[in-house]
């Protein structure tokens, strides 16, 4: 047959959007349950392990903003699902991986009304069905350019089901939530202190405000009682909210203010009069143990107004400005315009006492970092104990499980301490709230319709609640809601529970625990098996990446310079379990590197097609060398199918790359030379044909980390000729399964067969690489030009494994680039060795090797070394060992003795010589 050309120079633009174009074309990323998918009559596991089974595997993408671009996080995220995706897509499981964007409510409508202010113009211009036109039009644009980059990324979701937060079906969904929890009475709408964004201008819940130490002050205040007779001292962080005191609290326990409680004080500044009061909430260490208590604007204090049953004054307006419970001088400003005039005012009126500078968590918007501010105003809250205890069983009997298991703590911890959570938003973009109110009689009306009439007294003066839900509203029911609920979908019937779920650790308060709650409320299931946290990617100083940093790395960025495999090759070697990723942009070039060793390495075995017949092979036909080869591919499908199941993605991708640019390029496919070389024309055929039957499994084992390369490469294999050979060959029990799919993404996963596993060649050949592995070290160690061809000598241990030297000779001298091999039963006079399990080696220093250059090498390596030891002894005797860190001065004793050692094997190779 004739040689098979590839490019001889890897350029994954060539070939990278041809293929994705015909998956998606084809319908390759459909399940095979759907009619008009071409894997509908999948393959078949057979393999021991599998015992014939195949099952559902299913995913859900977590879906990302429709506010701009994916980011490195999003490649990392859709690289590792995709992966877990084709290799159950391989192993013959019904797949679906379902994705989708998320409408991002209070983000998508900050860069709306960004854009507007840029114009000139608010949303009120606008008013709000226009507004929301308007955001729909940017929700378009981002989404285009989202679904461009997951395309060059290359995830094989199906499309054709692609979902949207805010789309007609999931609105459905959203709002039979709503009304089914309102009816369940764990929906209510009251008066509470909420997180409050004055530039948002809405409410957000706990988990929505980003904490940052900032630096502050704690202000000291006097108040005077009202009857003249002294002061006392308070403290505050916000002295421009003490308008809004009702009171003063001390402890009950507190012996030093027992005589004062219900006294009254004068509120500086007003005309007003507040009580001290005791409540066990006052810290008596503390301060002067006196709390100025400010119920509408503290967490805390509202507690304690609730139970002392305080006025509560609200002193801002929703855009964060000083309201009309302020007097008039300070109305109009904002907090810290204030706060200074306050100070002012205080100070002159004799009852400022100082200022103490110091640093404070302070609490900021998530989306636009502005200081959050608490407010009392009325929203909806869902109660969220309930279902949180159910997601709490669920975790303990097991249904669900973290990978890693440390997350579990993260997970537990925030059910067992979680408060309700406030759904409503005061914006327009997003599912609005599904109430009613009359205008004539007040009547409160939840329904799963509109309402154009009062159900209480008939009127048809009502209005819709102005508010819309929380983003995560929606986003709690993705699991479910994307297949149909609360429809009784095939898909629903098919793909519930999804089988995982893969996602980043910083929105495990967000998201996943919500979906489990959501989940098991509404379905009676929980939404997934696995749930797999990987880490956030930051940049070589550990740094997390942001526009502001100027540290960002654009993914397309990255594919344009090394191609979508190189991409994800590097992300899944660098993902190990429970830590982030340090990367720049050099990383990828890891990735880039071992895709051009998978396609040189298969341009070389192509190429070598020419002239030669592939035939029939069976087990008995295999070399030494193919049976070794077959028990190390066999241990790499084992690794990487465990390591997979797993979720430990570093692992499986670094046993491909150990098996497939170690193993089988470095030494399988190099000692077949042998063949090619020497061996008569039945041999090569051989040889070529064993050459592409592992080659065609190892592409199998490495499509789920680089499948465009790879998918690319399976396409020039004479793929029929290989599997008629297969079925000529007839069963055997170390070659592969006679099985041919058009397309790479439906082949079958390898399986891992018994039969491979060879411990007795595993040990020889073991024995040999390390004997030329040893050998290879030892001209580098001399400086020998590794062109210049070496002879050596070989003291075998008799009755060792090490015999097969004895039998291995062409190979020893083909991969150790020696001239000639000599065995011998004692060390050669004039040689330098090595010495490894059963057997010596010797590099001869005869008339091949200026001996004294290399004694003259020697010396000055043993020069340089001395002195090395000597800067360790004198630090090790100095001030360095008592006052640097023990394990510091353990690695310089460790380098010492190495350098100690260096010199010792020096000499000795210099009195060899």
């Amino acid at each position: 047959m004739k040689a098979i050309e590839l490019e001889k120079a890897y350029n994954p633009k060539d070939f990278e959007d041809r293929i994705y174009d015909k998956w998606d074309k084809e319908k390759y990323f459909k399940p095979a349950s759907d009619a008009d998918s071409p894997i509908h009559e999948n393959y078949v596991c057979s393999c021991k392990e599998c015992g014939g089974k195949t099952g559902m595997y299913s995913v859900v993408i977590p879906p990302p903003n429709v506010t701009g671009v994916l980011h490195m996080g999003h490649g990392l995220n859709n690289t590792l699902q995709d992966i877990v995706v084709r290799y159950h897509r391989m192993k013959g499981d019904n797949t679906l991986w379902l994705t989708g964007t998320d409408h991002a409510g209070i983000a998508t409508q900050n860069v709306v009304e960004r854009q507007l202010k840029k114009e000139g113009k608010s949303r009120n211009d606008l008013g709000r069905e226009a507004f929301i036109e308007r955001t729909w039009q940017v929700k378009e644009a981002h989404h285009d350019i989202i679904v461009k980059q997951q395309r060059k990324l290359g995830n094989s979701t199906d499309w054709e089901r692609e979902r949207f937060t805010y789309d007609e079906g999931l609105s459905k969904a959203v709002r039979e939530v709503f009304v089914t929890l309102y009816e369940r009475g764990l929906m209510y709408k009251g008066q509470r202190l909420v997180n409050w964004c004055p530039r948002c201008g809405t409410a957000l819940a706990d988990d929505e405000v980003d904490h940052e130490d900032t630096q502050g002050a704690m202000y000291h205040l006097y108040y005077e009682y009202a009857d003249g007779s002294g002061k006392i001292e308070v403290a505050t962080t916000r002295p421009e909210t003490f308008f809004g005191d009702t009171a003063v609290a001390v402890n009950p326990n507190d012996e030093r203010y027992k005589s004062i409680v219900g006294k009254m004080l004068k509120l500086p500044l007003t005309g007003k009069e507040i009580p001290i009061i005791a409540d066990d909430y006052v810290d008596m260490e503390f301060g002067t143990g006196m709390v100025k208590i400010t119920p509408a604007h503290d967490p805390n204090d509202w507690e304690v107004g609730k139970r002392h049953n305080l006025e509560v004054i609200n002193l801002l307006t929703p855009d964060g400005k000083m309201n009309e419970n302020v007097p008039e001088k300070y109305q109009g400003l904002k907090p810290e315009e204030a706060r200074k005039l306050v100070i002012e005012d205080l100070t002159e009126a004799g009852l400022f006492k100082e200022e103490e500078k110091m640093v404070h968590s302070v609490g900021k918007c998530y989306r636009c970092k502005t200081v959050v501010e608490p407010y009392l105003s009325s929203q909806w809250f869902v109660k969220m104990k309930p279902m949180a205890d159910k997601a709490l069983a669920a975790w303990k009997n097991g249904d669900i499980q973290f990978f890693p298991k440390k997350w579990e703590n993260t997970y537990s911890h925030w059910l067992e301490n979680i408060r309700d959570w406030c759904v409503s938003r005061q914006i327009w973009w997003g599912h609005r709230i599904p109430a009613w109110y009359c205008d004539d009689c007040g009547e409160t009306m939840v329904s799963r319709t509109d309402i154009c009439e009062c159900t209480k007294c008939k009127s048809k003066n009502v209005h819709q609640d102005p508010d819309v839900l929380d983003t995560w509203f929606s986003s709690w029911l993705w699991p479910f809601s994307t297949l149909g609920w609360p429809e009784k979908t095939p898909d629903m019937e098919t793909f519930f529970p999804t089988s995982a779920l893969v996602t980043a650790y910083d929105i495990i308060f967000f998201w996943v625990s919500r979906m489990i709650m959501a989940s098991l409320e509404f379905t009676g299931k929980v939404p997934f098996h696995d749930i797999y946290i990987h880490g956030l990617v930051r940049d070589k100083q550990g740094r997390k990446m942001s526009k502001s940093l100027g540290n960002g790395i654009d993914p397309l960025e990255i594919i344009d310079l090394y191609g979508s495999d190189a991409l994800k090759f590097t992300l899944s070697f660098m993902c190990a379990q429970g830590q982030d990723i340090l990367i720049d942009k050099d990383s990828f070039k890891l990735g880039s590197r071992f895709c051009n060793k998978v396609w040189n390495a298969s341009r070389y075995i192509l190429g070598n097609l020419e002239g030669r017949n592939l035939i029939p092979v069976t087990d008995a036909d295999l070399t030494e060398l193919d049976k070794w080869i077959y028990s190390r591919l066999n241990a790499a499908v084992k690794a990487n199918r465990e390591a997979l199941e797993s979720y430990r993605y570093n692992d499986a991708a670094s046993s491909l790359m150990e098996f497939f640019w170690n193993e089988f390029c470095d030494w399988y496919v190099e000692a077949t030379k042998l063949s090619f070389w020497h061996g008569d024309e039945h041999e090569k055929d051989r040889a070529v044909s064993v050459l592409l039957n592992v080659l065609e499994e190892s592409l199998r084992l490495l499509h789920p980390f680089m499948p465009f390369v790879t998918e690319e490469i399976y396409g020039k294999l004479p793929l029929e000729e290989i599997v008629e050979n297969r079925k000529k060959a007839g069963k055997n029990k170390i070659l592969s399964e006679s099985v041919y799919k058009a397309m790479l993404i439906n082949a079958p996963f390898p399986c891992v067969a018994a039969e491979r596993d060879n411990p007795a060649v595993q040990s020889r050949f073991d024995v040999l690489k390390d004997l030329i592995g040893q050998v290879r070290a030892l001209r580098a160690e001399c400086g020998i030009d590794p062109a210049n061809k070496i002879n050596i000598a070989i003291l075998v241990t008799k009755g060792s494994e090490a015999e097969v030297c004895h039998e291995k000779v062409d190979m020893i001298k083909l991969l150790a680039g020696v001239a000639n091999v000599e065995f011998v039963e004692a060390k050669p006079a004039s040689s330098v060795g090595t010495v490894g399990k059963g057997f010596e080696a010797f590099i001869l220093v005869d008339e091949s090797i200026n001996k004294d250059q290399l004694i003259a090498r020697f010396k000055k390596e043993i020069e340089q070394e001395t002195v090395w030891v000597k800067r360790s002894e004198a630090k090790l005797n100095g001030n360095f060992a008592q006052h640097a860190p023990a394990e510091v001065v353990q690695q310089e004793r460790d380098k010492m003795e190495e350098s100690k050692r260096k010199i010792e094997k020096l000499e000795s190779y210099i009195a060899s010589l």
